[in-house]
Formats: structure tokens, C-alpha cells, sequence
């Protein structure tokens, strides 16, 4: 492994860690294995409470990571029907709840197929995105407004793959770029004529990468620790 000339380090990143903090751990790794700084960068953000594919991209490889990014990503999730979260999922509490006795199994595939193709979303105002300047999640903690423009993204497929009603279903997504699960979960909710949010989210694919081939942070840990340790490493 060349780490320097540039390495993609499939990761499946655990629950409650951040993307920052996975790229950070990792960084640490390598400079201590290589006895010297070295680039690090994540090709696209997974929320703290999902789990899944995040792929790492060290030295060289950084310039990789706009091509990564927009690489086509599937998911697993499971949605709470008839309750609503100020972030649409369990990073927050319950807001507001809504009935479900009218959801019927029909009803919710009618409603996932108005989601296929391009459509609007609307980002969650929880999020990393940028307005003037500032993280959309930090004016939001801070109970300001965040004015958040509908983006045209792209879902190529969205299947039911549990259904408990009342008030559970579980979904598999593929889609492009600049796709918040969360803000489906919300939209799905309001397609039902209620509310609805994540319980869990799991990214399964980034590309061709998949999470049955990706390590876990422990495994990567080892991996590196175990790795002889370069003999050269001026510059």
C-alpha cells in the first residue's frame, strides 16, 4: 500500500461517529505508521446515527474525491410513521405526532413510486449545508431560521422492503448526489398524509464499493498497526 501516492479505504463506519471523526481517526493512524502528515479526506458525509459505506481517500487520492462523491449510493432504512423530529431523525426528539390508521400497505407503495426519477427535496435544516457561509445544523441549534432551497436530485430506485403498520416500514433507496434520506423519510411522511422519520440508516454502496467488502474501524485499526512500517520516509 502506498498511502502517500494515494489509497481508497472503504470503511464501515460505526454508529454515533461522525464522517469528521472517522477521517480524523484514520489520519491519526497513518501519520503515526508513516512517521509523517499525511491528507485525508471522506467522499461524501454519513450522518452521526447511520452506519454504512464511507469511503477514505489518502494523499494523492484526494483528487478523487468529487468523482467518488458523485458515484450513485444505496441505502437501507427504517422510517417511523406518524411521529416527526426537528432533524427527521433520532438526533432530536419527537415534535409532533400524526394518525396512521389510514395508512394502508397499498397506500405506501403508491406513495414511494411518486418518488422515482428526478424530483425537489428540500435539505433538512440539520445538515452540512452551507448557507452564506455558515453550516445549515449550526444556525439551527441555535434556533435561527435557515432558509433552505429545494435541490433537483435523482432516485433511481426506491422499494418497500418491511411494512409493519401502523407505524414502521423499512426501504431500500439507490440514488445520485446530494440525496438526504432523512428529508425522504420527512417527505414520505406528508405523502401518507402524516409524519414520519429515520430509526435507522444504513448506506450499503457508494459506486462499486459495498459494505460486505468494506472493514470496520477496529479491523482497519489493526489492519494499519500491523503494516510494516515505511524505512524511508523523506520527501
Amino acid at each position: 500500500m502506498d498511502f502517500l501516492e494515494g489509497e481508497i479505504l472503504a470503511i464501515d463506519k460505526p454508529y454515533e461517529w461522525t464522517s469528521f471523526g472517522l477521517v480524523a481517526k484514520v489520519r491519526w493512524l497513518l501519520t503515526q505508521h508513516l512517521g509523517r502528515k499525511i491528507k485525508v479526506g471522506h467522499a461524501g458525509t454519513l450522518d452521526p446515527l447511520a452506519t454504512g459505506v464511507v469511503l477514505l481517500c489518502t494523499g494523492k487520492a484526494t483528487k478523487r474525491i468529487d468523482e467518488l462523491q458523485a458515484q450513485t449510493k444505496e441505502y437501507t432504512a427504517t422510517l417511523r410513521l406518524g411521529a416527526t423530529t426537528p432533524s427527521f431523525d433520532l438526533e432530536h426528539g419527537i415534535d409532533a405526532t400524526y394518525p396512521t390508521a389510514h395508512i394502508t400497505e397499498e397506500a405506501v407503495r403508491e406513495a414511494l413510486r411518486r418518488f422515482e426519477g428526478n424530483i425537489e427535496q428540500v435539505p433538512p435544516a440539520f445538515s452540512a449545508c452551507k448557507i452564506e457561509g455558515k453550516r445549515a445544523y449550526k444556525m439551527a441549534r441555535k434556533g435561527e431560521d435557515v432558509p433552505l432551497r429545494a435541490k433537483l436530485i435523482r432516485i433511481d430506485e426506491i422499494e418497500l422492503t418491511g411494512c409493519r403498520l401502523p407505524d414502521e416500514i423499512d426501504i431500500r433507496v439507490v440514488c445520485g448526489k446530494g440525496t438526504y434520506i432523512r428529508a425522504l423519510a420527512r417527505d414520505i411522511g406528508q405523502a401518507l398524509g402524516s409524519g414520519a422519520h429515520l430509526t435507522a440508516l444504513r448506506r450499503t454502496r457508494v459506486g462499486e464499493y459495498r459494505v460486505e467488502d468494506c472493514m470496520t474501524l477496529d479491523e482497519a485499526t489493526q489492519w494499519i498497526e500491523s503494516l510494516p512500517r515505511p524505512t524511508d520516509t523523506t520527501t
